[in-house]
């Protein structure tokens, strides 16, 4: 019933997600100012946030795929657009220290709210999950729907099985990654690659 590629999904979100971003700084942040504990809580959220918006993306696209051929086009190359244009980003990003700035102490249930937030009110977001998630969905899916909802739940999980363990050895990592700026930069182009790939790829696929 759930029809995808599951390896090509897996090794680009994994690619994705151990990139240095908007989330990774916030529970790296939390982890060095408050202990392991906070780092945690804090990833905790930030994958509830990501399901949340799987949520958003799975009936968009459900109305999208009912809807009629020039909307479907229209929302490719939106999509293929928005994905050429974060992988060229990441592109030209070079490593750099990376400084995680520590913030007043919160409690758990604050830094837990506080991850959430951090995906649910970040549009960017959204757009990336309707871009990114259709990609791994075979053209001859007989439930497309429900395919981009399991992919976003997965993805989620794969968030917090990285972040995590990040929120739990932030320091060290932390150090790591400003003693190795090549490292760094080598991470964003990578991810830059496969994000021009995606990109590419939505734009010349044919509606099923």
């Amino acid at each position: 019933m759930v029809e995808v590629s599951w390896l090509l999904f897996v090794v680009a979100s994994l690619l994705l997600i151990v990139t240095p971003g908007q989330d990774m700084m916030l529970v790296m942040s939390r982890s060095v100012a408050q202990g392991p504990g906070a780092g945690v809580v804090t990833a905790a959220g930030v994958s509830v946030g990501l399901v949340a918006n799987t949520i958003l993306a799975t009936l968009g696209l459900g109305a999208i795929l009912r809807a009629s051929e020039w909307l479907f086009l229209a929302f490719k190359l939106a999509g293929a657009a928005y994905l050429i244009y974060l992988g060229i980003q990441l592109l030209r990003t070079r490593g750099h220290d990376f400084q995680a700035a520590a913030g007043p102490s919160r409690s758990l249930q604050r830094l837990f709210v506080d991850g959430v937030v951090s995906n649910v009110s970040n549009p960017k977001i959204a757009v990336f999950y309707f871009a990114f998630l259709p990609q791994f969905v075979l053209p001859k899916a007989s439930h497309p729907t429900l395919s981009v909802f399991v992919l976003g739940l997965v993805f989620a999980g794969l968030t917090f099985l990285v972040k995590g363990p990040v929120g739990l050895g932030a320091g060290l990592l932390s150090s790591w990654l400003r003693s190795r700026p090549q490292a760094l930069t080598w991470l964003y182009r990578t991810s830059g690659l496969v994000l021009l790939g995606l990109g590419i790829k939505l734009a010349f696929e044919r509606r099923p």
